[in-house]
């Protein structure tokens, strides 16, 4: 996947999209500099806050995409602490941009992800 769209993303170096479960997060990212694309489970909350402070730390700029959830406020507020830019979207708007009917976890970060190289991601 490669980026397209506004300036205001080169100052963006990874963005990541979300399928968040309470246990687990599917993500899909891309780096706007390199075009490097990385699919990853994070397996648990441990897992994840390593990634994330792994990205920060290394200077990353980081912008994550995730559908609206009433279980993702410990991961919000890990993100916030960080520093990583968070745009919540609107799951029944994500929704209707499926292709598939088929739904997997990987098909919904890949989706999430696009929607933000597209700028067509719905932020609540």
């Amino acid at each position: 996947m490669q980026p397209t769209g506004s300036g205001e993303r080169s100052r963006t170096t990874i963005i990541i999209g979300v399928d968040f479960h309470p246990e687990f997060q599917q993500i899909a990212s891309v780096d706007t500099v390199t075009g490097e694309f990385l699919e990853k489970r994070l397996a648990h909350r441990e897992e994840a806050e390593t990634f994330y402070r792994g990205l920060t730390t290394a200077g990353q700029k980081v912008r994550v995409g995730m559908e609206a959830s009433g279980h993702g406020r410990r991961f919000e507020g890990l993100l916030a602490e960080l520093q990583v830019e968070l745009w919540i979207g609107d799951a029944a708007q994500i929704r209707t941009k499926r292709v598939r009917k088929q739904k997997t976890d990987r098909q919904d970060a890949q989706l999430i992800l696009r929607l933000l190289l597209e700028d067509r991601f719905p932020q609540i």
